[in-house]
């Protein structure tokens, strides 16, 4: 099969021809259909996150299942799935207690070693050496996968524009009703709108949310936000961001996330809480990065900040394909951007260059 390979840190995606994998007991094998354009890829492709080389990236994949390992149940050949970024191994404490997005195996063995919960990764190169795999490996014409980490395509969706539900969606799903605890009406800002930023746009007022404050420096982007469904917008290259924020939610919002994980929103996203607010961070930045805090004032207002790492594919999955199948949510309206698998490293340099507006798509299916 054809792949886009990163064979070294800060290298190229570039394309190759691997042995198509086998899916093992309780996995699935997909024929691709559409991977998402992730900026989490470009931490791992330059090295700012440690993973193994050569690897295929790629973590958000719909597609058509070819092939089911023993002892899958919920899924069938031909069916038409979404593939989650986080694949929980279903037998962990954490995935028994309702905590599958922190599926111990998927951190130990993925993140760290690139491979399946056995320790061994499903892709070869031509002269049978190892090539690692984050997540599925989606950026490639197949994809093996745990089944947990897959759920059927909403009816009546487009089945390449499903891709994004696997983790734009799922993070900003996550973030918004496990951590942030959003009910019907309440107010929500949403510090950067990139992918996954315009996702939380999107998908909190697929929730009922009242007030949505989107903040960026990037007006193309801020007119996005508008269009996905923020009532109102911050532009903080022209103004001061908090007092903007402040000013417009009477004093703060209860709920405030962060989507971009640098020191400064970082700090912003704690001023722009009102009190006894929430803030969810999701943004991902490189190792070792860290932000300050004002001491006094996160303690006497109790102010709560809390990390969020994706959502739970096994539940969360479903009641995002119900947003979907009701017309509450449409995947499509985030793609600014489409290319074929050949162009994968044109895709990811935009990206980095900040020329990517909402999300990019590659089809790997003509």
């Amino acid at each position: 099969m054809r792949a886009a390979v990163v064979s070294r840190p800060s290298g190229s995606f570039d394309m190759a021809e691997l042995r198509t994998p086998r899916p093992g007991p309780g996995e699935i094998l997909v024929r691709v259909a559409a991977c998402g354009v992730c900026h989490t890829d470009l931490h791992v492709q330059d090295g700012s996150v440690a993973f193994p080389f050569p690897a295929v990236l790629g973590h958000e994949i719909s597609g058509t299942v070819v092939d089911v390992g023993a002892g899958v149940e919920h899924l069938s050949e031909g069916q038409s799935v979404v593939g989650a970024f986080i694949m929980p191994c279903g037998s962990c404490a954490l995935c028994t207690s309702g905590r599958e997005e922190l599926c111990e195996p998927f951190f130990a063995h993925n993140r760290l070693n690139g491979t399946l919960y056995d320790g061994t990764t499903r892709l070869f190169d031509a002269n049978g050496d190892p090539v690692w795999m984050y997540s599925m490996a989606g950026l490639a014409e197949y994809a093996v996968l745990p089944a947990l980490g897959a759920a059927p395509v909403p009816p009546g969706s487009h089945l390449k524009d499903s891709a994004i539900l696997g983790c734009a969606f799922l993070t900003a799903y996550g973030a918004l009703v496990h951590v942030g605890e959003l009910s019907e009406g309440a107010p929500v800002v949403v510090i950067g709108a990139g992918g996954v930023g315009l996702s939380a746009v999107a998908v909190a007022k697929a929730l009922g949310a009242g007030q949505i404050v989107a903040v960026d420096i990037a007006d193309d982007r801020l007119s996005t936000a508008m269009r996905l469904g923020a009532t109102e917008v911050v532009n903080a290259s022209t103004t001061d961001a908090v007092e903007a924020v402040r000013e417009m939610t009477s004093g703060g919002s209860s709920l405030v996330l962060e989507a971009i994980g640098q020191p400064t929103t970082f700090r912003q996203a704690t001023d722009m809480a009102a009190d006894g607010g929430r803030c969810v961070m999701i943004g991902i930045a490189p190792a070792g990065r860290t932000a300050e805090v004002e001491i006094t004032r996160i303690v006497r207002r109790k102010i709560q900040i809390c990390g969020s790492f994706g959502g739970r594919p096994r539940s969360d999955l479903a009641h995002l394909g119900q947003l979907v199948a009701d017309g509450r949510l449409d995947p499509g309206a985030l793609i600014s951007r489409r290319f074929p698998l050949e162009q994968a490293d044109e895709a990811y340099r935009l990206l980095s260059e900040g020329k990517i507006v909402g999300r990019a798509l590659i089809e790997v299916q003509a």
